[in-house]
């Protein structure tokens, strides 16, 4: 133990001479959390349309002006001399409503009337909100006009953990996630690399310390950086998008510190495979951001992975993390949904170490 504690007293003392290297640390997973979790926004508001109203009714005035109330349009004068389909190709606009005549009549009259709306489709998440939501504005409109009818089932819809719908409280968490995926390791698998590549580490391998305390010196003390780093991404968590722990804290700090360990193990093997810091950055940026980003649901679910990439997903560390983070910042879970979480991330993490752990050894004169 006291061979570990000096090899990561040793490395924490290499750490804190690089200043600059230590600032970096500590303040590129804040940047990442902030604009990644500002800049990325899952809800869509705003977009352009045209009407093309042929019967001028007040019925069909009244139902413009309901989709001009909505927040996720925004109504665009057509030009006189051009077609509704014309604007969507020209990029004037996302999507055309065409009231057709007697729009209003037929429905005084309890009569079936059609309303087409063309729907710019290139971006098909964009296309499907606009259909959902032209759909419901055109329901509401019919229920209020109705209003008389008796209505035999009501839906009282009631927005649980995240009721102002907010983008930011879906995706920081994920973020939050992503960014211990990368820098942590990264770090972790520059101290590797870097021992190879200018063959420091031939003095371990014929040092008496084993394999085993050269690694969980290094890994420990790397492990405290990414604790700091965590730490630090919870301040600014709270203070910028309003999350903090609800509930039970117990499962999220423990879950945190064995992703915190398996992250660090990563960076330490990809380190010890290969003894070159620029091709150890690539493969941590690589397998450790790129898929944590794309893979483990930081974004979209994962169920919408498509196989074969939903097999690689059931090993990304951050997958998991991330069920842990959403349950303990916006759900205010307990041991009870996430108690297999743990387990899997320190299997994981293990077999990172073991793998970082053989190839260490079979170096080492006397391991």
């Amino acid at each position: 133990m006291r061979r570990i504690i000096a090899q990561a007293r040793k490395e924490l003392t290499q750490v804190g001479r690089d200043k600059l290297t230590l600032t970096l640390a500590l303040f590129l997973p804040l940047v990442l959390l902030a604009l990644m979790g500002t800049a990325i926004s899952l809800s869509v508001t705003d977009l352009p349309i045209v009407v093309q109203d042929l019967d001028n009714s007040p019925e069909s005035r009244r139902y413009i002006e309901a989709f001009r109330n909505s927040l996720t349009f925004r109504i665009v004068e057509l030009p006189t001399d051009e077609q509704p389909e014309e604007s969507l190709l020209d990029n004037h606009a996302r999507g055309a409503i065409i009231i057709p005549e007697h729009f209003g009549r037929d429905l005084e009259r309890g009569m079936n009337t059609e309303v087409q709306f063309l729907v710019d489709a290139s971006d098909a998440n964009t296309a499907n909100i606009m259909r959902g939501a032209s759909t419901a504005i055109t329901l509401n409109f019919v229920k209020n006009m109705r209003s008389a009818i008796a209505v035999p089932i009501k839906a009282d819809v009631r927005m649980w953990y995240n009721p102002g719908r907010e983008s930011s409280t879906y995706i920081a968490p994920g973020m939050l996630a992503v960014g211990l995926s990368l820098f942590p390791p990264l770090l972790a698998a520059l101290a590797m690399s870097r021992e190879g590549e200018q063959k420091t580490i031939l003095q371990v391998y014929v040092s008496s310390i084993s394999a085993r305390e050269y690694l969980l010196g290094k890994i420990g003390a790397y492990w405290l950086i990414a604790v700091g780093e965590w730490v630090l991404s919870m301040i600014l968590a709270y203070f910028l998008f309003g999350l903090s722990i609800k509930g039970d804290p117990t499962p999220f700090v423990v879950c945190t510190g064995i992703y915190l360990f398996t992250t660090v193990s990563f960076g330490a093997m990809v380190g010890v495979a290969i003894p070159n810091q620029a091709a150890a950055i690539q493969a941590v940026q690589i397998a450790g951001f790129l898929f944590s980003y794309l893979l483990s649901g930081s974004i979209f679910p994962v169920s919408n992975i498509p196989f074969p990439f939903s097999i690689i997903s059931r090993i990304i560390p951050a997958r998991y993390y991330i069920v842990v983070a959403r349950d303990a910042l916006v759900r205010s879970g307990d041991w009870s949904g996430v108690w297999h979480i743990p387990l899997i991330l320190l299997g994981i993490g293990m077999f990172f170490f073991m793998v970082a752990w053989r190839n260490t050894r079979k170096m080492q004169v006397n391991a």
